[in-house]
């Protein structure tokens, strides 16, 4: 993955900081169909956006955890809404890195912002998932390779700066 950020939405895109407190940043469009009766992003597909903004950050060809596309499993999730996101926020701005990495599990954190809310600025959306590596041939999980482990090392740390 090139380290070249690119500033659009609001705020740099792709990898930023320093290894060992590196941070992921996805821009998505927010659709029509996104939104609720009240014109706020519907539940069901803030999560679904959050799953989007992690495949780039975790499942690309040439990233070394894009051998957990091949058998990942979300074991708990939890979203925290601090503000609406509505469709005129997007496009939205996925902040990601790891609070938590152990043998066989990782724990990503997002905040949610939308494309004119400065990175200083509480996000709208905070979520914590959960995610653990599994082979899905024993359906049991797996041990993190060297390289998956390090790949997420990077990430980890409690708040970004």
């Amino acid at each position: 993955m090139t380290e070249q950020l690119v500033y659009e939405a609001g705020g740099p895109l792709g990898v930023s900081g320093e290894p060992g407190r590196r941070v992921f940043t996805a821009a998505l469009p927010v659709r029509w169909s996104d939104q609720d009766l009240y014109h706020h992003v519907n539940h069901a597909r803030m999560i679904t956006l959050l799953e989007e903004a992690r495949i780039p950050w975790l499942f690309e060809e040439g990233i070394p955890t894009a051998t957990l596309a091949a058998g990942a499993v979300m074991t708990e999730l939890a979203v925290k809404y601090r503000g609406q996101v509505t469709r005129a926020d997007g496009p939205i701005r996925v902040r990601m890195w790891c609070e938590k990495v152990g043998a066989a599990m990782f724990v990503a954190r997002h905040e949610v912002r939308g494309r004119a809310a400065p990175d200083s600025a509480p996000a709208a959306v905070e979520c914590t998932s959960t995610i653990a590596a599994f082979d899905l041939a024993t359906q049991r999980p797996r041990r993190f390779t060297r390289a998956e482990r390090e790949h997420l090392m990077q990430f980890r740390h409690g708040d970004p700066a």
